[in-house]
């Protein structure tokens, strides 16, 4: 059975961010592609949450993240599962210092 997703604020400015970058730099095709991507994603771990990778830190805040990774672009959505519903936390570059901005307070919803 699936779970509804909420995307929380940090991850929809992530998108945003994303969204524009592509936009500029390739297009609005590539910007669909990026979307369509997306939504199968999110479409996954709604039905299947716990198949995401863990993300193991220092922080106890960060219990129960886990990520999955976008095929065709380089990004990672991190989220966690609720006994209600799922919660995207960020929507991440993988080239970012990952583990640096989820311990970072201001990004931990």
């Amino acid at each position: 059975m699936s779970k509804p997703v909420v995307p929380r604020v940090l991850a929809e400015e992530d998108l945003e961010i994303a969204c524009d970058h592509y936009l500029t730099t390739a297009g609005a095709d590539v910007v669909v592609e990026f979307l369509h991507e997306f939504d199968s994603v999110i479409a996954h771990i709604s039905r299947f949450p716990g198949t995401g990778s863990p993300k193991y830190g220092f922080d106890p805040s960060l219990a129960g993240i886990r990520f999955w990774p976008m095929k065709k672009f380089p990004y990672l959505i991190f989220y966690v599962e609720t006994e209600h519903q799922i919660d995207v936390w960020r929507v991440m570059h993988g080239n970012m210092d990952i583990t640096a901005e989820l311990h970072d307070p201001d990004s931990i919803p």
